[in-house]
């Protein structure tokens, strides 16, 4: 727990997630709702969970924001976005309404104000009593495949976590397979063989 009672040891990539209940703020409806991770893993969702400081600061609403223009492209590769921050659901949808910028995003704002669930992922930051910006990818069967990890005064591009999860989703069926560097949709990828060792820029697509 973040109190320091007991030690919690983060979750690492390719483990399977727990479930957690949490309250949300949902923009759209302008209301609060009840959910948990396992109701997305039990509809082969896969979920990004975007970590970030507090409501009513100054990055966080450009990330909100930047992460909003991509909702769409995300929902139809069956991703549902959920952001988390240590503030209440009250205080989310009074961020909300008060900040322009957040004027269009749909997506659930999830309230962790224990960072209970920020110390699960590893980036509650107990001195401040907030979340370090982590963004986190966990696929249908439940399992974290991505992670990133943003101190507080820099932002993300949520340009390339649409290509990591387009490439993430492209890789879940095809196991064989896997994405080169700067990898773009509809690129080559590579598939590893003894042909392909200390050969790997015969095969790259120049």
């Amino acid at each position: 727990m973040p109190d320091g009672t007991s030690v919690v040891v983060p979750l690492q990539l390719g483990q399977k997630i727990k479930d957690f209940a949490f309250s949300t703020y949902n923009p759209v409806g302008n209301h609060f709702e009840e959910h948990n991770l396992f109701q997305y893993i039990l509809k082969k969702k896969w979920i990004v969970l975007y970590f970030y400081p507090a409501d009513f600061t100054f990055v966080c609403p450009t990330e909100l924001s930047d992460l909003g223009q991509y909702q769409d492209q995300l929902q139809q590769m069956n991703v549902e976005i959920i952001s988390v921050s240590t503030d209440t659901k009250f205080s989310h949808l009074a961020w909300c309404k008060a900040e322009k910028l957040l004027k269009d995003i749909r997506f659930q704002m999830a309230s962790d104000p224990t960072g209970e669930l920020a110390t699960v992922f590893g980036v509650y930051d107990a001195a401040g009593g907030t979340a370090l910006r982590g963004t986190f990818i966990i696929n249908p069967e439940g399992v974290l495949v991505g992670s990133e990890v943003n101190y507080y005064n820099v932002g993300r591009n949520a340009a390339e976590l649409l290509r990591k999860v387009q490439a993430y989703t492209y890789l879940h069926d095809h196991l064989d397979q896997v994405c080169p560097a700067a990898w773009t949709e509809g690129q080559e990828v590579l598939t590893p063989s003894e042909k392909l060792v200390g050969r790997v820029y015969d095969f790259v697509e120049k």
